[in-house]
């Protein structure tokens, strides 16, 4: 083990700490909110959900990546990583699902109720549910080649014909079927992503035009407090914003990783990245949302 390696190990370990954390703790006051009380925002739920898979992505990447670089080799077998990795991906999409549907959400509660909006918005927080359970049960079919093409490094044997994780190797000449596939969720990937940044600047747009009546009515030298619906609309912004940033840099360094020499670091750089949303997004929703924090410290003052 060398100390590049330990160096991205202990990163790893932090990261990984760092995200489970923060998500745990949402994780637990909402849990602990739906049994005492007061009742959850709509929005809430989406959030729970948001916390569960980035926990998901943070734990089924970061805890096999952290052991690898610490030194720990041929920890995993062909059937861990095909776990491992089909876990992984199923939660990546899971969260990018999620981020997706909770832009949406925002973006139609905001819609005025003489708008065509009014009746979908009306109906919306009914699909909450069903949507988690529909994205789970797509994206555990959609990932199942994983299954089938994932293999320990150690059983690789032409290391020229494989795509090296770390821990775990995939075959670079897939079939036709594998690359159909992959040709499918990169798509969805696109769709999502133009669905955020649509409703993102929906969201803009409402915030400006907010903003402008408010110096209207109370003069450009007067302030008023944001309303609730302002302040969770800027959080979810945040969240849109952020995820689209780490989402980029990851694509754009997969890709270069793809076309070019595939490099240890790059390697790790790419994973880093891709935990990066994952590990931060519970402490800027713990920030900027006031409603955690005051329901945080109710419970805290009941304790």
């Amino acid at each position: 083990m060398t100390s590049n390696d330990m160096f991205w190990g202990l990163l790893f370990l932090f990261q990984t700490a760092f995200g489970t954390m923060g998500n745990s703790f949402l994780l637990g006051l909402y849990t602990i909110i739906s049994f005492t009380g007061p009742r959850l925002r709509h929005i809430d739920l989406l959030l729970f959900h948001l916390a569960f898979v980035n926990n998901l992505v943070l734990l089924s990447k970061g805890i096999p990546q952290t052991m690898a670089d610490l030194g720990l080799s041929n920890f995993l077998d062909d059937v861990g990583c095909k776990l491992v990795l089909y876990f992984h991906r199923v939660a990546r999409g899971l969260s990018l699902c999620t981020t997706c549907f909770l832009s949406g959400f925002q973006a139609i509660s905001l819609s005025p109720r003489s708008s065509k909006l009014a009746e979908i918005k009306a109906k919306i927080p009914k699909f909450i549910v069903p949507f988690c359970f529909l994205c789970w049960t797509f994206h555990l079919m959609l990932y199942w080649f994983i299954l089938l093409n994932i293999k320990a490094s150690t059983r690789m044997k032409n290391i020229t014909e494989r795509d090296n994780l770390i821990y775990c190797s995939v075959p670079i000449g897939v079939s036709f079927n594998v690359a159909r596939y992959v040709f499918i969720f990169s798509l969805l990937d696109v769709l999502c992503i133009g669905i955020m940044l649509t409703t993102s600047g929906y969201m803009v747009f409402f915030l400006y035009r907010h903003h402008q009546k408010v110096q209207y009515i109370h003069g450009n030298n007067l302030t008023s407090s944001s309303s609730p619906e302002t302040r969770a609309t800027q959080t979810i912004l945040l969240l849109v914003s952020m995820f689209l940033s780490f989402y980029s840099l990851n694509s754009i360094l997969t890709l270069c990783m793809r076309l070019g020499k595939l490099i240890s670091w790059l390697v790790h750089l790419n994973v880093f990245l891709a935990a990066c949303f994952p590990a931060c997004s519970p402490f800027v929703l713990i920030v900027s949302d006031s409603q955690i924090r005051k329901r945080a410290l109710t419970l805290w003052d009941r304790i």
